[in-house]
């Protein structure tokens, strides 16, 4: 099978924060940047989280007021902290450039190919893309009536609000061998309270049964790393579109490096067809 893409990856918020500090991992962002090479894409949480912690730091308390603007504000100013820290680790001799995306980039078909267009000829031009969801300038009521709309012209509607999603299609776009997700955890666990329960393999010897063993897994999955996550779950009912375009899932922690995961020499969970 031909792919364009060899690996379309994406850390979550809470993977990039340092529990005990209250802050952005450096060590996180540097493990994950020394990795990244031309024809990689990689897709960032953090903006909403990484600002809010940055802003309190500045100024000793929270944004007062609502609950939206505050989001689109800490957002603001989280983007420029994450590009900042990807760039500082990023080898120098590589470009790196931050796109920021919405759902109308993947469910308007001219937009999704100049999307798919600027991720080929970032390998080209020796470039690292970082994505992102554009979270400052997204009003999640306007956003509501647009998808709503969307949904009365196609069954297929992208919302791209969860960057699980926002990578999937990624993936999807870009025909991608391998989508790395990185979380707070080693994996999918048959209960999540039990880390000896780790999933090393979720397969099939067909998209058929891979889809129903995925399916499987998601009943045992509950709970999210934060509010507003969606968790496990959602994870993987995410990746079965990407599944389908034959692409290998991997779900690990934000501990390890990315070409040591992909060697097959720390815990994860692997998805596939045998």
């Amino acid at each position: 099978m031909k792919f364009d893409c060899d690996l379309v990856g994406k850390v979550g918020s809470m993977a990039l924060i340092d529990k005990k500090r209250n802050a952005l991992s450096y060590d996180t962002v540097a493990r994950i940047s020394q990795d990244l090479l031309p024809g990689d894409i990689w897709i960032t949480s953090g903006a909403v989280e990484v600002g809010r912690l940055d802003y309190i730091k500045r100024n000793g308390a929270e944004i007062e007021g609502d609950a939206e603007d505050a989001k689109t504000d800490y957002s603001a100013q989280g983007q420029t902290v994450l590009m900042n820290t990807y760039r500082q680790f990023i080898d120098p001799k590589y470009s790196v450039r931050q796109i920021l995306v919405e759902h109308q980039h993947f469910n308007d078909p001219e937009k999704r190919e100049h999307l798919r267009a600027m991720l080929l000829r970032a390998k080209a031009q020796n470039a690292i893309p970082i994505i992102n969801y554009n979270d400052a300038v997204s009003c999640e009521e306007t956003r509501n009536l647009e998808i709503m709309n969307l949904k009365l012209k196609s069954a297929h509607v992208v919302q791209c609000v969860d960057n699980d999603e926002t990578a999937s299609q990624i993936a999807c776009l870009m025909k991608a061998k391998t989508l790395l997700i990185l979380t707070s955890t080693d994996g999918i666990y048959t209960d999540s309270k039990d880390k000896t329960t780790l999933v090393p393999v979720i397969g099939g010897k067909d998209i058929e049964e891979l889809i129903k063993n995925v399916e499987y897994y998601q009943t045992l999955c509950d709970g999210a790393s934060r509010k507003g996550a969606n968790g496990a779950k959602a994870k993987l009912e995410y990746i079965k579109e990407p599944l389908y375009n034959g692409t290998e899932v991997i779900i690990a922690s934000s501990q390890y490096g990315i070409r040591e995961i992909l060697s097959g020499s720390v815990p994860c969970t692997v998805i596939k067809t045998y």
